[in-house]
């Protein structure tokens, strides 16, 4: 299994949401570093559900991966923020995963917390200027911020 890390902005998509509707698409991703991380998504990888633009921002929960390879809808919608008319559906240019609700923390793991206890080395959301929406969290450090939101996944 992996691990990653997933930001939405709390007014756009948040955890309750998630959490609302139980499954969802990870749609509109435009860039091309992040798109390929969620290329290589499995089935059952957890991710850490990321409120960005917010305040306090920070890990609030959990959802993990239960459809990998899809084609983003939104790429092909002349009325979506994310259309990309480079794309067809014959070649796709975006792809991203479904997932479902798994957990929401008691508390919010904020950032500031996150760059007290990891280097950027270890969690890349806590590198200064890091903006990738999808990242991957290494297994041990993973384990380590489940143990300090008391997951029980």
């Amino acid at each position: 299994m992996n691990y990653w890390l997933m930001k939405s902005e709390p007014d756009v998509f948040s955890i309750l949401d998630l959490k609302r509707d139980k499954t969802t698409i990870w749609d509109g991703v435009r860039n091309y570093q992040a798109r390929n991380f969620l290329r290589t998504m499995q089935v059952g990888d957890l991710a850490f559900f990321y409120h960005s633009n917010t305040s306090p921002p920070g890990i609030v929960g959990l959802m993990r991966v239960v459809e990998p390879n899809l084609d983003d809808p939104t790429q092909f919608d002349p009325q979506s923020d994310y259309y990309d008319a480079k794309s067809s559906p014959a070649a796709p240019r975006w792809q991203t995963v479904k997932v479902e609700f798994a957990e929401v923390f008691a508390e919010t793991l904020t950032l500031d917390t996150l760059r007290q206890t990891f280097s950027p080395e270890e969690l890349l959301v806590v590198r200064q200027g890091n903006r990738l929406s999808v990242i991957p969290v290494e297994g041990a450090i993973a384990q380590r911020i489940l143990q300090m939101v008391g997951s029980k996944s």
